[in-house]
């Protein structure tokens, strides 16, 4: 109770509510810019959205983004690769001529408006078309050049017509991508084609184009693979819905139900919109938003998600969200929003991809023209290492290596209940040594229970019996436990009158003839009660983190009910897990004593506790664990504990599927009201951690194995198009296993 109240305190000096964020300052929810630098690329609310497919790399968005610019009707453009999304804002520009000067870079583009949002986009039959013309006539050529009745020129022709097939967007797009003033991967392969076809190795330049078209291929439908786990969410909750108006039902799109009205869900239905039920009750899967796996009991009064899925009884639900703005689709336009925000890492490797490439474009002149005029060697051969070498300069496989890892890692969080705002905090996840917990409400349930019923003349049930009536008229959550407890013991209350309530002491009522009293020690001393008997077990109680409800009349002591918060059921398992997980120390912040901290911290494991904490206290806990040197993630309810949160290394809000304010304020939302999924996203932030670092060790080795072996000879044109195209696409593979991750 006392830390309650220091909660309480913290809110009005420290302005809780939507004022809270996680940036390591106070800010408003309403200029998420300003909280967060990362999402400078995202733009006004007047932006169009539409949603591009194609985009294997990076690269690529840049090239789309680049060439949007030359547009002279587009005032604003940002083309996102990890989400796969193009935000325009252009005067006089509609829809049909942005997705013909989408397609004329080389991509598929369609508007997202609220209708189209669950849309998906269309296979690339083309592309998979002349992918495969492409491979057939490179195989009719190679098998002609094998039979001597093949005229050689006849063959040439094969290669050739290999080359325009497979080749013809990579080269309309490397066209758009020079006019736009970029050098993406289209560019360099064109180059290299065609010189392989101006020095006579059509068969070579063939099968560059070929290898490169298939590897766009599998790229690219993987990386959608990744997006569409997100997008996927989406399905969950239905398109219709049924009304109810007066005693009717009509079916209706979920788009035209208003707040307010009433819907009608049948047992085994998905729910399709948030609201609260008016009539009913059932069991409800929320698995889909919270990644709870056991189904919650709800009844009147009670709310209830989009996309969850009602298992029993029917039950009307009074809408409370318009559609695009339920709980689910908060989570999918946050997670999305999180997964274009670039890492630490991956502004890293992108800037070292600009530097890179240009340099590797100025080496391959340098190597065409200074090694022939120093007589070692033709120009002919200097010319193909040139190609190799074009060939290889292209980082595609670096610079993939962080997104796609991100976007999976973000993606699997979301699909089990946790929502990540972003890599910058799905690294520091990574990287996390400590945990400080706020103990109410997060260790604990933050609701009282009786612990323990003392009889000193009466028995436990007469103890009982009298204290249900003398709290049976007070919404105390101390009395609420009492009541609770005679309930579950089926003690009945005894009549009585002349109920009153003694400001910050207890209460009194009369039964029968005389007056009985509930309240704390201090009560009883001031009627005259002598408790030095009692004193001893009163101070022992009390140190052990119970508040003590004393019952008696005026002249004697009847017994005491031990009321005290419980332990959650899945806390201790919970930081079991964290502790196998390698987390070092796990901490209890608390404003209670002394003896309240040390019996908790026992009973849930924690490794060490602060006790007796102000709220200003609790941001010096964190600091001192941080001046330790050890890398603090603080885990709250994201609102009273905003001050510690906001100090830690990395800020954990709990409930957030039911709480607005615990989705903007957090650096990671825990959708349920309990632990359950923190171990799990300490162990996918740390997998995605050890697969980008294995992404870019492995890029960055093929790169320099492909380098050594070009000068040596040893390096053909299609062995380099093949380290490329093979190392990108398995490094979209290995990212692709975060997605499988499970508990």
């Amino acid at each position: 109770m006392a830390e309650e109240r220091k909660k309480e305190e913290c809110c009005s000096g420290h302005q809780c509510g939507s004022e809270h964020t996680h940036a390591g300052k106070i800010l408003t929810v309403l200029e998420p810019a300003a909280a967060e630098p990362e999402s400078a690329g995202i733009l006004s609310s007047q932006a169009v959205v539409y949603r591009v497919t194609g985009m294997d790399c990076s690269s690529c968005a840049k090239s789309l983004e680049k060439h949007m610019q030359t547009l002279p009707a587009v005032k604003e453009v940002n083309v996102n690769f990890s989400t796969g999304k193009m935000q325009l804002v252009a005067d006089g520009l509609g829809e049909d001529a942005v997705v013909k000067e989408v397609a004329k870079a080389g991509y598929s583009a369609m508007l997202l408006t609220r209708g189209t949002a669950k849309a998906v986009p269309k296979t690339d039959q083309a592309g998979t078309a002349l992918t495969t013309i492409s491979g057939v006539l490179l195989a009719l050529g190679f098998l002609g050049s094998l039979l001597p009745s093949i005229s050689p020129l006849v063959v040439t022709v094969l290669y050739a017509l290999s080359i325009m097939s497979g080749g013809y967007r990579p080269a309309r797009s490397a066209f758009y991508s020079i006019k736009s003033g970029s050098l993406d991967m289209n560019v360099l392969m064109s180059v290299a084609a065609v010189g392989a076809a101006l020095i006579g190795e059509w068969l070579e330049g063939a099968t560059v184009v070929w290898l490169f078209s298939i590897g766009t291929l599998l790229q690219t439908k993987s990386i959608e693979k990744t997006r569409d786990s997100i997008r996927n969410l989406m399905d969950l909750a239905p398109p219709e819905a049924w009304v109810k108006e007066g005693e009717s039902l009509s079916r209706k799109p979920v788009e035209d139900i208003a707040v307010g009205q009433v819907i009608v869900v049948k047992p085994g239905e998905k729910i399709p919109l948030d609201g609260v039920i008016v009539h009913g009750t059932s069991s409800v899967n929320q698995a889909p938003i919270t990644g709870e796996s056991i189904p919650v009991d709800k009844l009147v009064g009670d709310s209830v998600f989009a996309g969850s899925v009602n298992e029993s009884g029917a039950v009307e639900i009074k809408v409370t969200k318009l559609v695009e703005d339920t709980a689910i689709a908060r989570i999918i336009h946050l997670v999305e929003e999180a997964q274009e925000k670039k890492a630490p890492t991956q502004a890293f490797v992108d800037k070292f991809a600009t530097i890179y490439t240009p340099i590797v474009l100025v080496l391959a002149l340098l190597v065409i023209v200074f090694p022939p005029l120093l007589g070692l060697g033709t120009w002919g051969e200097w010319f193909y290492r040139a190609l190799e070498l074009l060939v290889v300069a292209c980082p595609c496989a670096l610079v993939i290596s962080t997104p796609v890892a991100i976007v999976s890692a973000i993606g699997n969080a979301a699909r089990n209940g946790v929502l990540i705002k972003g890599g910058t905090f799905l690294e520091k996840a990574g990287a996390i040594t400590a945990i400080a917990f706020d103990k109410t409400g997060t260790l604990t349930e933050g609701k009282p229970q009786v612990a323990a019923v003392i009889e000193m003349e009466g028995s436990e049930d007469e103890v009982v019996s009298i204290a249900r009536t003398i709290e049976e008229r007070s919404s105390h959550p101390i009395a609420q436990a009492i009541l609770t407890y005679a309930k579950q013991k089926q003690i009945a209350s005894q009549s009585g009158q002349d109920f009153k309530a003694i400001v910050g002491k207890g209460a009194s009522a009369v039964i029968g003839t005389e007056t009985f009293y509930a309240g704390k020690p201090a009560l009883f001393q001031e009627l005259g009660v002598d408790l030095s008997a009692w004193q001893m077990k009163i101070e022992s109680l009390q140190s052990e983190g119970n508040t003590l409800v004393v019952i008696g009349t005026a002249t004697k002591l009847i017994g005491m009910i031990a009321v005290a918060d419980t332990i959650r059921e899945i806390t201790v398992s919970a930081i079991g897990k964290l502790k196998a997980a390698g987390i070092e120390d796990i901490v209890m912040l608390t404003g209670d004593n002394e003896g309240t901290a040390k019996k908790v911290a026992s009973q849930t494991g924690v490794n060490r506790y602060f006790a007796e904490l102000l709220p200003q206290d609790k941001v010096e806990a964190v600091k001192r664990l941080q001046q330790e040197g050890k890398v603090v993630a603080m885990v709250g309810d994201g609102i009273n504990d905003a001050p510690a949160l906001a100090s830690a290394d990395l800020g954990i809000a709990m409930g957030g599927a039911g709480t607005d304010t615990a989705m903007e304020t957090a650096d990671i939302v825990l959708m349920a009201d309990n632990l359950e999924k923190l171990p799990h996203t300490m162990k996918v932030s740390r997998k995605a951690l050890s697969i980008i670092k294995q992404n870019i060790w492995f890029s960055i080795i093929v790169k320099l194995v492909a380098l050594v072996l070009i000068f040596p000879g040893y390096l053909t044109l299609w062995l380099a198009v093949l380290s490329d195209t093979g190392a990108a696409l398995l490094v979209i593979l290995n990212s692709m296993r975060l997605l499988r991750m499970k508990d």
